[in-house]
């Protein structure tokens, strides 16, 4: 499949965009009360997203969107792996601090997109990474890891394969088939779950599935669009600005006051960023003269 063109800088952009829209969707989550019911919460998240999907997908009908469905077999029950994860870590952790680690998954998509496409790993793009991995490490404080630090790094694996995986999946399907698939084909087994799992219904689950979901199927969808356009050692490390969200809606929302640690291990993501950002734009535009 030929990648479409899309600039380096402006598929940077996009994920900015992306990565703060994500944030919502966490503090929309970490609302749940404790003892939530995780898995019912998973399918109706699924169950939502396909009823917000499914106007666009029968819309748009030139696509058999039930062709070729085996890689998004494979990302739906990823997804759905890495959501449970997810719900868990939001709650046992400061919002600031669980979205650092998420941010590890740009980190793990450079190695992976090197293993599953012998993408070609540039030495600033690896500077980054590092300098990303250690502003992580400041942030996250190793001493202090626990399950819910754990959780939120099995998280991270999945949105990065997840993330590779975009360019298995077929080129006729549109980015709202593409992530309606992504939650329809998880369906029965986060059905099996919840009936496992066996709580009563709680609207304000609904509720909050909705609207995280919302939040969260624009962020895929972006992510759909720029990783089918750009190759991912190039872009990947935009995702750590979605930082700079989490540490602003940590503070207003559930009043986490960021320590020093932080707002270095802030400044070692985001720094190297910029640079990248600005070196690979100039690089883009020289070479479509």
């Amino acid at each position: 499949m030929i990648m479409p063109k899309m600039s380096v800088g402006f598929a940077m952009i996009l994920l900015v965009a992306g990565n703060m829209i994500a944030v919502l969707s966490d503090a929309l989550i970490k609302e749940l009360p404790d003892g939530a019911a995780v898995y019912q919460f998973v399918l109706l998240r699924q169950l939502t997203a396909v009823l917000m999907l499914l106007p666009f997908c029968l819309f748009n009908q030139k696509a058999k969107i039930l062709s070729n469905v085996k890689w998004h077999f494979v990302r739906g029950h990823i997804w759905l792996f890495g959501a449970v994860f997810m719900v868990l870590s939001i709650q046992a952790l400061p919002l600031a601090t669980v979205n650092a680690i998420f941010y590890t998954a740009p980190l793990l998509m450079l190695p992976l997109g090197f293993l599953f496409y012998k993408d070609r790993l540039t030495a600033p793009s690896i500077v980054v990474a590092i300098l990303g991995f250690i502003g992580i490490l400041v942030v996250v404080k190793p001493t202090q890891i626990n399950m819910g630090a754990i959780f939120a790094l099995i998280v991270a694996l999945t949105m990065a394969t997840n993330n590779l995986l975009v360019r298995k999946l077929p080129s006729n399907h549109t980015v709202a088939q593409t992530l309606f698939l992504t939650n329809l084909v998880g369906i029965p087994l986060g059905l099996g779950l919840a009936i496992w799992e066996n709580a009563p219904l709680s609207w304000y689950a609904l509720w909050i599935a909705a609207g995280s979901n919302l939040f969260i199927l624009i962020y895929a969808g972006i992510c759909v669009l720029v990783y089918r356009a750009v190759e991912a050692h190039k872009i990947s490390s935009a995702e750590y600005t979605g930082l700079l969200g989490a540490v602003f809606i940590g503070i207003v929302w559930f009043h986490e006051i960021p320590d020093i640690s932080l707002l270095i291990g802030s400044a070692l993501i985001i720094i190297p960023l910029i640079w990248l950002a600005i070196r690979e734009s100039v690089k883009y535009k020289r070479t479509a003269l």
